[in-house]
């Protein structure tokens, strides 16, 4: 990371907890002793499939909107996203009284896309490139004159998201792992930075679709590694990382290890109907990477963020996917 770039801080993570308290909800930790007997392990689920929008990222676009200066917020904010951000953002802005303007991938779920439109965003679709969200989203920003929310790359962004792990240690103080979805990087970024301050000894450890394994390969070659084209049902986690998110998590991860469609497939249903809790496959990750044993878990406490729950309930994957 350059000298000149700033980074996250504990700082920036405590004034977002205070910024977006009462604007997003304290979401529950949930158990479950079937699911400790056939992991070997203490599994505590951070349920961000019950926050607001659905997802985790009502957090960090909260505090991003509400950071703003008024002359920040008068045009409105812009951002580009396949789903949960976009919801998440339009939500703050209509909180904010501001519009929000969304570019979306024109394959995003249809639920997803049903949801930004209920907060007010405007939406604008594109193809579904890199490419294309971010010159979509500049072109917006030079028409309208909004200001860019990046749905990960923005330490206002990142140190919402770090608020989960707070929450999260203060309901289980004991932990020994934290596991946590990694697409752009934003959720595991702020996780870290909170977590390694919180609780310097605790693992943090990301858990990624193999079809879309750049953050597995970037931290394992220390540089950003393209993103080519992901290849998983996992909707949410198919962002290249950012420069500032992918600084945190080399600085703080543990380790980054990678699961299976079938994988995530498996720990989604499980969690379906154990928990009894909607998960998408974005947010089922984590646990995947312990129905998988990716990683080594044993007789440890163990953290696992469920990130979201939003998805197209026509079309799950276990009705169109082979069964696993």
């Amino acid at each position: 990371m350059s000298s000149a770039t700033p980074g996250l801080t504990w700082d920036l993570i405590q004034q977002a907890r205070a910024r977006i308290q009462g604007r997003v909800h304290r979401t529950p930790v949930m158990t479950s002793h079937t699911l400790d007997s056939l992991s070997g392990a203490r599994l505590y689920f951070k349920c961000e499939n019950l926050q607001n929008v659905g997802a985790f990222k009502a957090r960090g676009a909260t505090n991003a909107v509400f950071s703003l200066s008024d002359a920040e917020a008068r045009n409105g904010v812009a951002t580009h996203s396949s789903g949960n951000h976009a919801a998440a953002l339009a939500r703050a802005a209509q909180l904010r009284g501001i519009p929000a303007y969304i570019v979306m991938p024109n394959n995003s779920p249809k639920a997803k896309q049903a949801s930004v439109a209920r907060y007010g965003g405007k939406i604008v679709f594109c193809e579904p490139t890199l490419q294309a969200r971010e010159s979509g989203v500049q072109r917006l920003i030079e028409e309208t004159g909004a200001t860019l929310v990046h749905p990960y790359d923005d330490l206002r962004v990142m140190a919402g998201q770090g608020t989960t792990a707070v929450e999260l240690l203060e309901d289980v103080p004991d932990l020994d792992i934290i596991l946590c979805p990694v697409s752009g990087g934003g959720l595991l970024s702020g996780i870290s930075v909170a977590a390694k301050t919180l609780k310097p000894p605790i693992r943090v450890i990301g858990v990624e679709p193999a079809g879309a394994d750049d953050a597995y390969r970037s931290f394992r070659s220390g540089k950003i590694e393209p993103v080519g084209t992901p290849q998983t049902i996992a909707d949410g986690l198919r962002s290249a990382l950012g420069q500032k998110t992918f600084a945190e998590i080399r600085r703080h991860v543990d380790d980054i290890v990678t699961v299976s469609e079938e994988d995530i497939i498996a720990g989604m249903r499980r969690i379906w109907e154990v928990l009894k809790i909607i998960v998408e496959p974005s947010g089922a990750v984590g646990y995947a990477g312990v129905v998988a044993e990716r990683l080594p878990t044993r007789g440890l406490q163990v953290g696992i963020v469920l990130s979201g729950g939003n998805l197209d309930l026509d079309h799950l994957p276990w009705l169109t996917q082979k069964p696993v």
